[in-house]
């Protein structure tokens, strides 16, 4: 298991941190934004496959900012794998 750490850019959130294993998400835990909605979060990627999360999240945005932290999660899932 290997795990990453993000520093996510234009959202409430300061930190994004997750493990993976054969390509599957684990303990995905967020810093800072709204607390019970990223806890949802981690709670509903637990165990799936990182690329597909990545793609259903890439480009979910929140107000006028561009990006989310939903989105950013996207970013660092891209990164991890990379």
């Amino acid at each position: 298991m290997t795990s990453h750490t993000y520093i996510p850019r234009g959202v409430c959130s300061t930190k994004i941190e997750f493990d993976m294993e054969d390509g599957k998400l684990h303990n995905v835990r967020f810093t800072g934004g709204c607390n019970g909605n990223l806890k949802a979060i981690g709670r509903l990627v637990e165990g799936a496959d990182a690329e597909d999360i990545s793609d259903i999240l890439a480009g979910n945005l929140c107000g006028n900012k561009g990006t989310s932290c939903a989105d950013q999660l996207s970013k660092a899932i891209k990164e991890a794998l990379a």
